[in-house]
């Protein structure tokens, strides 16, 4: 398939997707019994993801989207530009922090920086997709769907300059 001037080719079916969003959210449920915890999707690319797995969880919770920008066309720039969309009070609260895709990192770890500062009780990070270079890096990431290298990916709500979010597979560049 082509999608602008990139080729892709389909990397992970619509049912290992789901499959793991279900594992996901089993396993928070079972880790915030006891709690509430507030979810903060990270906008745009987390929003299906982050729809399929709040309808699973069976915890009481809250949402709040928020969001940033660090990219530009197909890499990150690790540039956290702003963190808006926050609301309410965090402070004393359990985090969840859902992404889409973690790559180099840098960009969550000013997000949990920005979020401890406001005086949170736990910030944990939910992530479908999580590139090598994150995983080098020992970026914290307590819920991970999938371990990938460092293809570029879209669909599922990963785009390529806005492209590509509506597909229910996830499908990878081959150029």
């Amino acid at each position: 398939m082509q999608i602008k001037d990139l080729q892709f080719k389909k990397f992970i079916n619509k049912s290992e997707v789901q499959q793991q969003v279900s594992s996901l959210a089993e396993q928070i449920n079972i880790d915030y019994k006891d709690k509430s915890p507030i979810f903060l999707p990270i906008l745009n690319g987390s929003f299906i993801f982050a729809a399929d797995l709040i309808k699973q969880i069976e915890v009481p919770c809250k949402v709040s989207f928020v969001k940033i920008s660090s990219y530009a066309g197909t890499t990150s720039s690790g540039q956290l530009k702003t963190l808006i969309g926050l609301e309410e009070s965090l402070f004393n609260q359990d985090i969840i922090i859902i992404e889409d895709i973690i790559d180099t990192g840098l960009t969550l770890q000013k997000i949990i920086e920005e979020l401890q500062g406001l005086g949170t009780k736990s910030v944990e990070v939910v992530a479908l997709l999580r590139k090598q270079l994150a995983r080098e890096k020992l970026i914290e990431v307590k819920y991970a769907g999938f371990e990938i290298e460092n293809e570029f990916v879209l669909g599922y709500g990963l785009d390529y300059d806005g492209y590509g979010r509506n597909l229910e597979d996830i499908y990878q560049s081959t150029d």
